[in-house]
């Protein structure tokens, strides 16, 4: 049986909403005309959510999502029923999107489908992780626990970037500028100051003459060269989507200093927070490197977790099978190696994930204080070339002047 959603009248004439369950609409309307209802609208719930999910623009944020589960949780952990909660739920969130998200997981509860079968709707909004983490929790009783413990890791992850998108937004938006601002003088301002030296007859000073073949490159290449990068920004975007050429570039990003840093850093992060969060939930390391696997971005990193899953499977321990890769940070193995020897894995997996994101926010900070002066003084540096080939032809034509 599926679940409908329906309005319809009463005998006084006021609206009344619900979702009742049956066999077809037809049958559905038939039960409301048996309690005295007239029906006005009837739809299936899971597959009207499912098109104003798909439909709808934007996404649902992080924090969105987060509050969601901790609303839940507080309602599972007070003993309400979870259909119950998901209706309650369903009047507190706001937003279309996920108002037919939480109907649509309500309509697939009513049908008696578990949690996770539910929320597996739904794979865009609800990632893996999150829904195998509910299936532990359904199956070991301790729904509340792990849905609060979601909430916990949603919000850290929402906040770890944004940190870093704080630090790195400034410094990329004067970055920007100073491009923008630089092109504007040699496409605009440049030309209009140096014509008034095209008709004095004398020989301009080098720096003047190759600042004006700049200009003139600019503005008769400039807006090819745009287009240009957006055709191959766009072919790249296309090209990334072959497994050969994702695997290419994540290869290239592990061998450039400081990017193949960040990116180490930024994986095992996130792979030791989905280990702790999964092994902490009652999910077995096998299972949970599986899943983790998935989680890492960077194709060389997710086949090393791969293998040292494989490696774990055969009766390996974990962290000598991540080593063997040469990808992992030294302090993330030995906080694992520690872990290991001393039977509390999960609890080292959760150090391990919390000191990679205190270490990613700090070296984030630590970036921009570093680029912002950077950048300043390069563009200064710019615009005093620019100044300096538009001032030295007057100099010279002073001195001639003075003679």
């Amino acid at each position: 049986m599926a679940a409908y959603e329906y309005l319809a009248l009463d005998d006084d004439g006021r609206s009344r909403k619900g979702v009742l369950t049956g066999d077809s609409q037809r049958q559905v309307r038939s039960l409301l005309r048996a309690q005295g209802l007239q029906p006005l609208e009837v739809r299936g719930v899971v597959e009207d959510a499912t098109r104003r999910v798909r439909s709808a623009r934007g996404g649902i944020t992080p924090a969105a999502l987060a509050l969601m589960t901790r609303q839940l949780a507080t309602m599972v952990r007070a003993g309400m029923p979870l259909e119950q909660s998901l209706r309650a739920l369903g009047e507190q969130v706001s937003g279309r999107r996920l108002q037919a998200v939480v109907a649509g997981v309500r309509a697939r509860i009513t049908e008696g489908a578990a949690l996770h079968e539910a929320l597996a709707e739904f794979p865009a909004v609800f990632p893996e992780m999150y829904r195998v983490m509910v299936e532990a929790g359904e199956s070991s009783g301790r729904l509340e626990e792990v849905l609060e413990r979601l909430a916990d890791h949603t919000e850290q992850s929402h906040q770890l970037r944004q940190r870093m998108g704080l630090a790195l937004i400034y410094p990329a938006l004067i970055t920007l500028v100073a491009i923008g601002v630089v092109m504007a003088l040699m496409a605009y301002v440049v030309p209009q100051v140096v014509r008034v030296f095209e008709d004095t007859g004398q020989t301009l000073p080098l720096l003047t003459r190759g600042l004006i073949a700049a200009s003139a490159g600019v503005r008769a290449w400039g807006g090819a060269a745009i287009a240009v990068l957006v055709a191959g920004w766009a072919a790249w975007r296309v090209l990334l989507r072959r497994p050969a050429v994702r695997w290419m570039r994540d290869e290239l990003a592990l061998r450039v200093p400081g990017v193949g840093w960040l990116v180490r850093e930024v994986q095992a992060g996130r792979l030791a927070r989905t280990l702790a969060i999964l092994t902490r939930s009652g999910v077995p390391l096998l299972d949970a490197l599986a899943i983790g696997a998935r989680m890492v971005g960077s194709l060389p990193l997710r086949r090393a977790t791969e293998a040292a899953a494989v490696a774990v499977r055969e009766g390996g321990r974990f962290h000598l099978a991540l080593a063997r890769a040469g990808y992992f940070p030294p302090l993330l193995l030995h906080m694992l190696a520690a872990g290991e020897d001393s039977g509390e894995l999960d609890e080292m997996l959760e150090r391990a994930a919390a000191h990679q994101e205190r270490e990613l926010a700090a070296r984030a900070a630590t970036f921009a204080a570093v680029v912002e002066p950077l950048v300043i003084l390069v563009m200064g540096g710019v615009v005093l070339l620019i100044v300096l080939a538009i001032l030295l032809p007057i100099f010279d034509m002073n001195q001639l002047v003075g003679r």
